[in-house]
């Protein structure tokens, strides 16, 4: 595991976009898994900026998304995909046709986990996944709870995260109670994982991820086993780290 201390969020933001630029340059047509959420909204940003400069190509690459809520269309302007689409995808020579993201709108909650774990399986795996960190340790929507899930889930959202989340939403009873998500083998199997985290409010669960015992009580602790994270946080994430 790689820690990256960062001195501040614009400065962690490139960082983690100069990690995926250099994904994207080295092949391709990589496979990205990409992540949503205010952390990595400065990276997505920068990474708009270095393809209209002319460094970087996005027409052959391929993505697929942690996560979405389930219940909410396309179209919501809460939608993990409304938010791929205005932060990312619209800006650059990327093919939607190449870019996945579980579908809300599926009641039938066996169906579409099937459906998304077929599509990462045909993709061929993740090359980088793109990771954010919840206040609880969640990564995905892979919430604390007594197992870790291989494949894709249907998950009920803990209140700690609908609390975390009710900000982007005009009222708290607005926010959906459950998502779709990649599961925590899914998440393992990518050849490399970038996590970024920002904020004292990450501090806690970070520590916890990073030098905590591996518990599914503590999703993002699983990350200790993989063979190639890389972690960039600035400096307040890292308040409760060892001097």
């Amino acid at each position: 595991m790689r820690l990256i201390k960062t001195k501040n969020y614009e400065q962690m933001s490139r960082q983690a976009a100069n990690i995926i630029a250099a994904q994207i340059i080295s092949k391709p047509d990589c496979v990205l898994g990409l992540a949503t959420g205010s952390t990595p909204i400065g990276m997505y940003q920068r990474l708009i900026e270095m393809y209209n400069e002319g460094d970087l190509d996005f027409s052959s690459v391929k993505t697929a998304n942690l996560d979405e809520y389930k219940g909410l269309t396309r179209d919501n302007d809460q939608s993990y995909y409304y938010f791929m689409y205005n932060n990312l995808f619209k800006h650059v020579n990327i093919n939607l046709e190449n870019t996945n993201i579980p579908n809300g709108t599926e009641p039938d909650a066996q169906k579409e986990c099937s459906r998304y774990d077929k599509v990462i399986a045909d993709l061929g795996g993740v090359d980088l996944q793109l990771l954010g960190l919840g206040r609880n340790g969640h990564i995905g929507f892979n919430e604390p709870t007594d197992h870790f899930v291989k494949g894709t889930q249907c998950v009920d959202l803990q209140e700690s995260t609908i609390d975390a989340n009710k900000r982007f939403f005009e009222d708290i009873s607005q926010v959906p109670r459950q998502a779709y998500t990649m599961g925590i083998g899914i998440i393992m199997s990518a050849k490399k994982i970038l996590l970024i985290a920002n904020g004292a409010d990450k501090a806690d669960a970070l520590q916890k991820a990073i030098l905590g015992p591996i518990t599914p009580q503590v999703p993002a602790s699983i990350l200790q086993l993989h063979p190639d994270v890389t972690i960039i946080a600035e400096e307040t994430a890292l308040s409760k780290m060892p001097k």
